[in-house]
């Protein structure tokens, strides 16, 4: 799953992730979500892992956790970490949070639950994700390793909004913003992240040469074990069809 990015695609990466964090305003046609999607995420996708594999690919050993903005509590609880007992509690999925497991080798299949619910499954822990088009929702129930997400389309001149607008196709951005989510962790060594933690992501279509990828920018804030951001980003090839799907449990190991 490993391959190698051109420079022109990074520079579009990074172009693209700045001007979604610029503010825009303008007027909104009333449109579903899923029709006034500006770019297409649907489809089979296969990871690239192009940085950090050592942690990406393998879990790292306890205590393993150098240049992470962690605070003294963090590091405790890291120190502390023991993969059989998790097993043991069924809380072996701690490591496939939203962060950990869109930044494993893992293929994706992104559809439309309906035409407010975006849906991404993962192959790798078999995590399904939903993706919540419109104003969040009051928490009900039990916290899920997924959390709640709450998407918005941001569209270049033309407003950002949760889905009532159009813009021109292949060139808008889906933020997402997830909480709610169980206490997990942020690499399978036991680094952790609190309930209070909330994740932001910014995913982007980039074609290069010919090939489509998913680039998803994600940011963790999380004041309890975090001295500032963790920033990191996940790529992905689009696939024409579901080969080498192949979906596997988690494990704490």
């Amino acid at each position: 799953m490993n391959y190698r990015i051109s420079n022109s695609l990074r520079l579009a990466v990074i172009a693209m992730f700045f001007f979604a964090l610029t503010p825009r305003s303008g007027a909104q046609t009333a449109t579903s979500p899923q029709a006034a999607a500006p770019i297409d995420l649907t489809g089979y996708w296969v990871s690239l892992v192009t940085d950090n594999w050592t942690y990406r690919v393998v879990t790292p050993p306890k205590g393993d956790y150098l240049y992470l903005p962690l605070n003294a509590e963090a590091r405790r609880v890291a120190d502390a970490w023991d993969p059989t007992k998790d097993e043991a509690g069924g809380e072996q999925c701690k490591g496939y949070g939203p962060l950990g497991v869109m930044r494993m080798p893992t293929r994706l299949h992104i559809t439309w639950q309906d035409e407010k619910t975006l849906k991404i499954e993962t192959d790798t822990g078999t995590q399904t994700r939903l993706l919540h088009f419109g104003p969040p929702e009051a928490p009900t129930g039990s916290r899920t390793w997924q959390g709640y997400s709450v998407a918005e389309w941001q569209l270049p001149g033309s407003g950002r909004g949760r889905g009532g607008q159009r813009a021109q196709s292949g060139t808008g951005t889906l933020k997402v913003t997830t909480t709610q989510m169980r206490p997990g962790y942020i690499h399978k060594n036991g680094v952790p992240f609190s309930e209070n933690a909330v994740l932001t992501e910014y995913f982007t279509i980039v074609s290069d040469r010919g090939t489509t990828y998913l680039v998803d920018t994600l940011m963790l804030e999380d004041p309890k074990y975090l001295t500032q951001s963790f920033v990191r980003s996940a790529q992905f090839k689009k696939q024409a069809d579901a080969t080498g799907w192949d979906p596997v449990p988690c494990s704490a190991k």
